[in-house]
């Protein structure tokens, strides 16, 4: 008797010991799981942030364009063109310019002049800016039109 109740205890011993393992692996599964979609969620997070700090980076830059735009045509007179130019080595900023007068004549150019009939909108000027920047993982290009008055 003793012999049967021997084998049976070592039978209930490998039964409890197999079932520790398979225990053992759906733990590991579940928690390789659940680290391996961390990972992911941190990785799109750090790109994304990446991507937001450039993009408002661009906003406030077309706003400083769009002042440094009026200083140059307050400076030099309002038959001037802005030439591009890049900021920090990261953006490129361009800004292109519509007069908007009536009766006027600068040096023969009409690409940059429109003329109008009514002294409302006489001495405006119409920008159009454009920010790119290519150093996030996507590239950035932020567009930017007002109307100003010189």
């Amino acid at each position: 008797m003793q012999r049967k109740n021997y084998i049976l205890n070592r039978k209930k011993v490998q039964y409890r010991s197999g079932f520790a393992m398979m225990m053992a692996i759906i733990v590991i599964v579940i928690i390789s799981t659940i680290m391996a979609l961390s990972l992911s969620l941190t990785t799109q997070t750090a790109k994304r942030t990446t991507d937001i700090y450039l993009y408002e980076q661009a906003v406030l830059y077309s706003k400083s364009a769009a002042e440094l735009a009026l200083l140059e045509i307050a400076q030099n007179g309002s038959c001037t063109t802005i030439a591009p130019y890049t900021l920090d080595g990261i953006y490129d900023i361009n800004v292109t310019l519509k007069y908007v007068y009536k009766g006027l004549t600068c040096g023969g150019d009409n690409d940059y002049f429109t003329t109008i009939q009514t002294d409302e909108q006489n001495g405006s000027v119409l920008m159009d800016i454009t920010v790119t920047t290519n150093e996030g993982t996507e590239p950035i290009r932020y567009f930017r039109r007002s109307i100003q008055k010189l």
